[in-house]
């Protein structure tokens, strides 16, 4: 099993879950709401007035536990879904050593 973390602009939120509830490899997931905090430059296009001001940009992470035969699958049907994540998204993908409910 693996986890695919993904950081995208809490704008796309709506438009994400979307997107995930129709794929069948991806069976749930979870948002974390965050907050990135980095230096930015006048000239980053992903940066709203709002983030220019308040110093940071409001993110959401998701993180989605997949099979490992459907991380390269899952990963092509959210560039190829037009939900907002082209250029302004990053993916961090981990094993997962052990799984369970408790």
């Amino acid at each position: 099993m693996k986890n695919l973390m993904l950081i995208a602009h809490a704008d796309v939120k709506q438009a994400l879950a979307d997107t995930l509830r129709n794929l069948e490899q991806v069976s749930d997931f979870t948002f974390t709401n965050i907050e990135s905090h980095s230096v930015q430059s006048e000239y980053d296009t992903a940066l709203f007035a709002r983030d220019r001001v308040v110093g940071y940009t409001p993110q959401v992470r998701v993180d989605i536990l997949l099979h490992d035969a459907d991380v390269d699958d899952v990963l092509q049907a959210l560039r190829a879904a037009g939900c907002g994540l082209a250029g302004c998204a990053m993916y961090q993908i981990t094993a997962v050593e052990k799984q369970g409910s408790l």
